[in-house]
């Protein structure tokens, strides 16, 4: 369709033009959202009508004490008309699209992210609703969220020991908060478009003598198209960018590729300032990955880089739902 190469072509462009900065994050930092979409972009839940859970854990700046951590655990499922039947997929994207069977996808999201004296936990709850146009897929999806926000105190430096902030605070918050998000896809892109923190909740420190402070909120612009070279290499430009509501953008430029069903492997440039290489295998239902952050600022003289691991496992038969895997 001659509306597909125009949108192939925006994305190529945009890729290959954006360079921007992002100052300030509040939000978990991932590598690998590439493999599991769902933890930018609610409407991403059930969108492959397959049955996924995802680990992922990740260290930042090694070396650091109280360095970032962060652990999350998300799963997402489509409520499909006929049985799963257990069995892998590749890791291509091309066939892991799309499925007619069913419109609504569910999808949930429990999370640990520590920064210092800063530690937030919290949880997700997701749903999301897909209409297929042909060989095109539109999704659209939204996640209530809540999570606690915890100043360990014991571990800060204060000049004021008697510091008025922490003294007449409460060091435990309750925060509630809603993302949305859209997601177009189909065999050979996708696009997707979300915002998180819509409500931009106020956090409450201190007496009333203290102003509000506010989560800002972001958003998520998301987007790739595979390169089919053979049976055997694929080659998969994508990007996303990210910015709040008070800040730049910062743009991830990647590449990842992929060797026949089981492997692969790719590199991200954050303009923030990093370098990002990956990795991974798939066996049997199982999908193991691994990113190494390499810091282009100074930071690099003291910290050992950021270590990302990931695990998925999937369940469903893709087979019966994507007829051009045929060609493979």
């Amino acid at each position: 369709m001659e509306c597909d190469r125009y949108l192939k072509i925006l994305l190529f462009a945009v890729v290959v033009s954006v360079s921007c900065d992002l100052d300030g994050q509040q939000l978990p930092l991932y590598s690998q959202y590439m493999m599991n979409s769902f933890l930018l972009n609610p409407a991403v839940a059930g969108n492959d009508g397959l049955t996924s859970f995802n680990l992922t854990a990740r260290e930042q700046w090694l070396g650091f004490e109280n360095s970032p951590r962060t652990v999350a655990v998300s799963g997402q499922t489509r409520l499909l008309r006929s049985s799963h039947i257990q069995r892998g997929r590749s890791v291509r994207r091309r066939p892991s699209m799309m499925s007619r069977s069913g419109n609504v996808g569910l999808g949930g999201y429990v999370f640990n992210d520590r920064n210092g004296i800063i530690s937030r936990t919290g949880i997700q709850g997701t749903y999301s609703y897909h209409i297929w146009m042909d060989q095109n897929q539109l999704s659209f999806g939204v996640s209530l969220t809540a999570f606690q926000l915890r100043l360990d105190e014991r571990n800060a430096i204060l000049h004021n020991e008697n510091d008025p902030l922490l003294n007449r605070s409460k060091n435990t918050l309750f925060v509630p908060d809603v993302n949305m998000g859209i997601y177009y896809s189909n065999p050979g892109y996708y696009i997707g478009l979300s915002s998180a923190q819509l409500l931009q909740s106020a956090l409450k420190f201190g007496t009333d003598s203290y102003r509000d402070f506010k989560m800002l909120r972001h958003y998520y612009f998301t987007g790739g198209f595979g390169l089919f070279l053979d049976n055997d290499i694929t080659i998969e430009p994508s990007i996303m960018l990210q910015a709040t509501s008070e800040t730049n953008i910062q743009a991830d430029l990647n590449a990842k590729f992929y060797y026949g069903d089981d492997y692969w492997g790719g590199i991200s440039y954050r303009t923030s300032g990093a370098l990002i290489m990956m990795g991974g295998v798939k066996v049997d239902r199982f999908y193991f990955g691994y990113a190494f952050d390499y810091a282009l600022s100074t930071i690099r003289r003291h910290s050992f880089g950021s270590h990302e691991f990931m695990l998925s496992v999937k369940f469903g038969d893709t087979a019966r739902r994507y007829r051009w895997l045929n060609r493979y």
